[in-house]
């Protein structure tokens, strides 16, 4: 079993940004892939980036790239999620993901571990 603990949300003016952490325990987190996913009211679960076991391979959604950076710190049991120049569509809950295995993809159903969500709202 693996646990996952999102932390970093909050409220932030548009154009700002903020970063997301989470950390996992109960497993070698090294043998995880790992994804960010986010969920805004009436819509269902999308990915927003994911990240191989060792850090060298990421891959984003096509509405973050070039403004969300994902990496992780394999020593510190924990992946971030950078978030630049925050947009009001950025506004969900961000769901922190675990799939076990070297690399993953953008389907939900691929992730075998989740976290409870951390809100991110982006006022315009």
């Amino acid at each position: 079993q693996v646990q996952l603990l999102e932390s970093g949300g909050g409220l932030v003016q548009a154009g700002g940004s903020l970063r997301l952490s989470c950390v996992a325990s109960g497993r070698t987190f090294s043998s995880f892939a790992m994804g960010w996913f986010r969920q805004a009211p009436g819509k269902e679960r999308e990915f927003v980036a994911a990240i191989n076991w060792r850090g060298g391979s990421t891959y984003y959604a096509d509405s973050v790239k070039g403004r969300f950076t994902i990496s992780r710190v394999n020593a510190k049991n924990t992946v971030y999620l950078q978030m630049n120049s925050l947009k009001p569509e950025d506004t969900a809950v961000y769901y922190c993901a675990a799939l076990t295995g070297a690399w993953g993809g953008e389907s939900r159903s691929d992730y075998d571990y989740w976290g409870q969500g951390t809100q991110v709202t982006v006022s315009s």
